[in-house]
């Protein structure tokens, strides 16, 4: 697929059966490369739990699970991989465990040195954008200029965060990553959810990458 693809984050905080129906709903909307099982507060038990109910919604619809920091859990709950980004030893340690059979992605790095530095472990992807800061309407200037900055040198995957909103959804495909992702613009939107995937498909349909990437 020649353009970006669709990353979806969880809320922080959720029911999991609850989840899993919004989730299936999601995939009615089209395609959807990977779901991030977030919960950054949980321990390896609750987390554990959750990912048992949505690995397998997840992995029906055609994506990969991923489960945030806890690579234990995300082994149990069969997931497809884990995101790390607590230290660069943490994602060597990632990479070690789990690649090649599963996928390992990082990011939420401060400084274009770190970026490479990281990516060099042989991860996945790598995201540019805060996953614990309250969203806003528009995807963060920084995490636009990053991900330009990056899709346009490296080889390494990346996902750039976008906003609370679809209305920058162009914006943030522009850049030229291979996945954008989406978190409240997804779960607090009024719209149902199989119509508002669908028409972030579409936005990003319109943003092919240049031929020959």
């Amino acid at each position: 697929m020649n353009r970006p693809r669709l990353y979806l984050v969880t809320p922080p905080q959720f029911d999991a059966e609850e989840l899993a129906g919004k989730l299936r709903q999601a995939f009615g909307g089209g395609d959807i490369a990977c779901v991030l099982i977030y919960m950054p507060g949980a321990g390896t038990k609750d987390l554990q739990a959750a990912a048992s109910v949505l690995v397998p919604v997840i992995q029906e619809g055609g994506a990969a699970a991923i489960v945030y920091q806890d690579t234990q859990a995300a082994g149990r709950s069969g997931a497809d991989g884990v995101h790390v980004d607590t230290s660069l030893d943490d994602v060597k340690l990632a990479v070690e465990s789990f690649q090649p059979e599963r996928i390992v992605g990082t990011g939420g790095t401060k400084q274009k040195h770190d970026a490479m530095e990281w990516a060099e472990t042989g991860v996945d992807y790598i995201l540019f954008g805060k996953l614990d800061l309250p969203e806003k309407a528009s995807a963060h200037d920084k995490t636009l200029r990053s991900a330009a900055w990056w899709a346009e040198l490296f080889e390494t995957p990346c996902v750039a965060l976008a906003g609370n909103t679809l209305d920058t959804l162009a914006d943030v495909a522009a850049t030229g990553a291979d996945f954008v992702a989406l978190k409240d613009a997804v779960w607090q939107s009024d719209t149902e959810i199989s119509s508002l995937i669908a028409e972030a498909n579409g936005i990003l349909e319109a943003h092919p990458f240049p031929v020959g990437d």
